[in-house]
């Protein structure tokens, strides 16, 4: 429970706290670990409590493209889409970094909402927020150049990851972005020549 209270007592009432510390399964995740598949039937809602993760579409034809990262007291807006509608997950949600998760079973979610302003609070306020990363992912694919995506994606996986050390490879960091390695590793170049990153072996090192 005290995790749970460390990462949700600003958000939610005590009560609300004893109930998800009764009901949720606590899992652990290692980075790298798939949390949630596209096609999958989602039957618990997750409440990070530590770490973060990575919620990304997949392209049939070109790979996958990320569209925002959940952190601490972060819940992701369409698993609960999903979770309500009874629907299939359309993304897929994996580990960027080592944490823990809290799984709410669909019942509760369906019940808070009715018993606690709070947890009401808290699902509104998490589909306007996810609904406005992905306006910005769209607008980063219809209105910025590469270079500037690529600046951005740097700067969130530095600030999720809290480093300014990036490992990551230049062919993954191309999957993500929906584009060619090739692509990447001129574009990475071109920073590193402006003074924002220095490229070593692997690592990226975000300067500015």
């Amino acid at each position: 429970m005290g995790e749970i209270t460390n990462a949700y007592s600003s958000i939610f009432e005590p009560k609300l706290i004893e109930e998800i510390a009764d009901v949720a399964s606590i899992i652990d995740f290692d980075e790298g670990d798939l949390l949630i598949e596209i096609g999958q039937y989602i039957k618990q809602m997750p409440l990070l409590i530590n770490g973060a993760i990575k919620i990304l579409r997949e392209d049939k034809v070109e790979g996958e493209l990320l569209l925002y990262f959940l952190e601490k007291g972060d819940t992701c807006a369409m698993t609960l889409a999903c979770c309500l509608g009874d629907t299939k997950s359309e993304i897929r949600a994996v580990a960027e970094t080592r944490g823990t998760v809290a799984m709410i079973p669909i019942g509760k979610m369906e019940e808070w909402l009715g018993k606690y302003k709070s947890w009401r609070n808290f699902v509104f306020s998490s589909y306007n927020k996810r609904l406005s990363e992905m306006l910005s992912a769209i607008d980063n694919l219809a209105f910025m150049k590469m270079d500037e995506r690529l600046l951005n994606y740097l700067r969130e996986k530095a600030k999720v990851n809290q480093s300014s050390l990036i490992a990551n490879t230049h062919q993954e960091i191309a999957y993500e972005l929906n584009t060619s390695r090739v692509v990447v590793s001129r574009l990475l170049k071109a920073l590193e020549n402006e003074g924002i990153i220095k490229l070593n072996r692997n690592i990226i090192q975000l300067l500015k």
